[in-house]
């Protein structure tokens, strides 16, 4: 009895597996040609079962063909026609699904995908769908204009933009108008996209595209004509300034770190201040240099001596305690002499002045008294050199 449970409990896990392992896809996808589609074949991963071989192939006048492979040894497209417009997801595991580009009439067809699981215990599990594709040239649709962002009023100086959207086989040529009253409309661009970056009062006007691909040729489709304006800022008053209980200086935006924000005339001030800060430091600077190269320059060596010049006047020294002053023949005769003149020739010339003066002279030129020897030593140099240390 035991032994049916376990056999039954195996087989019920088995068939659950195989339920879990399912492709899913679609009956039939319409693909538009020049352009790209996408096959879908999906299913739910399993624990125990590894993916082993994927494989599309396809259908086509009784013939069938394999266009992509993947296996141990990677993806490989096996269709030379298909090279470089085929591929399948590698990151999304459960996801087979073959994505194709630049459609062509001929890839019209049966398309099958088909996988291949290996269990645990090395036995296989194969599951495939079929999606029938069909290919066909589609005449452009009429476009639709789609405004950006802020609209089709847009304020003075915001950029603004203006899309041109149509269905149908690529490639699609686009172009666009402004209409110009009484005239045919002026050409501004051929891009889906009509770009301002800076929207101007004179950019206000009735605007229009026109598309056109492959499929009837000369038929061009254009797009009903859109307005676009331009508005002004809105301008805050004292009347619609929301109230508030805190103090105006509050009532501000505030920056990452929450104090508030400064506008560009307080940053300016701000900056100046500091600039004067900077050139005052630097004037103190240049000021305090120049004192010290002063007092650098005008002080005085240590070791330098210092010598100085005293001049002696005869006439602090030649005038005698007896009040009678030495006869003037006898000083200048001392002083102008340029060669040594001996006491006795200066004895005799004031002998010589003895015999034509009262005889009040006479102990002046005859007595060699402190008077006298002070007179000679003042009159052997003039001047006297003094050295201070």
């Amino acid at each position: 009895m035991g032994a049916v449970v376990l056999l039954a409990v195996m087989v019920t896990a088995f068939v659950g597996c195989k339920a879990l392992l399912d492709l899913s896809g679609a009956a039939q996808v319409k693909g538009v040609w020049m352009g790209s589609t996408t096959l879908p074949c999906t299913y739910t991963p399993s624990e125990g079962f590894t993916q082993q071989t994927l494989t599309w192939s396809m259908e086509r006048d009784l013939s069938t063909s394999t266009i992509f492979r993947r296996d141990s040894s990677g993806d490989h497209i096996l269709l030379s026609r298909f090279r470089n417009r085929v591929s399948v997801p590698k990151s999304s595991p459960g996801d087979a699904s073959l994505h194709i580009t630049d459609l062509e009439i001929p890839d019209s067809g049966h398309y099958t995908c088909q996988v291949i699981w290996r269990s645990e215990n090395y036995s296989l599990v194969t599951k495939e769908v079929t999606t029938m594709v069909k290919v066909a040239k589609v005449a452009v649709t009429k476009p639709v204009i789609v405004a950006g962002e802020l609209g089709l009023a847009v304020p003075v100086g915001a950029k603004a933009s203006l899309t041109c959207v149509a269905q149908g086989s690529p490639p699609i040529t686009y172009r666009w108008f402004r209409a110009v009253p009484g005239r045919s409309g002026q050409l501004l661009g051929s891009e889906a996209e009509l770009v301002w970056n800076s929207l101007q009062p004179s950019n206000v006007g009735m605007y229009y595209c026109e598309v056109q691909n492959r499929v009837n040729t000369g038929i061009v489709q254009r797009s009903d004509a859109v307005e676009l304006t331009v508005r002004d800022l809105p301008v805050t008053t004292d009347a619609h300034r929301p109230a508030t209980d805190l103090p105006e200086a509050a009532v501000t935006s505030e920056n990452a770190v929450g104090y508030p924000e400064t506008d560009e005339t307080t940053q300016s001030s701000q900056r100046t201040h500091l600039y004067l800060i900077i050139l005052i430091a630097v004037l103190g600077g240049a000021v305090v240099f120049l004192v010290i190269f002063a007092i650098a320059c005008t002080r005085k060596p240590k070791n330098e001596s210092i010598y100085e010049v005293a001049f002696h006047s005869t006439a602090d020294v030649i005038t005698l305690d007896t009040d009678v002053e030495v006869p003037v023949r006898c000083r200048k005769e001392k002083i102008n002499s340029e060669t040594e003149v001996s006491y006795e020739n200066f004895t005799m010339i004031c002998n010589n002045y003895e015999s034509t003066t009262d005889n009040s002279y006479e102990s002046i030129c005859l007595n060699k008294n402190a008077e006298s020897e002070t007179l000679v030593n003042a009159m052997e140099s003039e001047y006297k050199v003094q050295n201070f240390q």
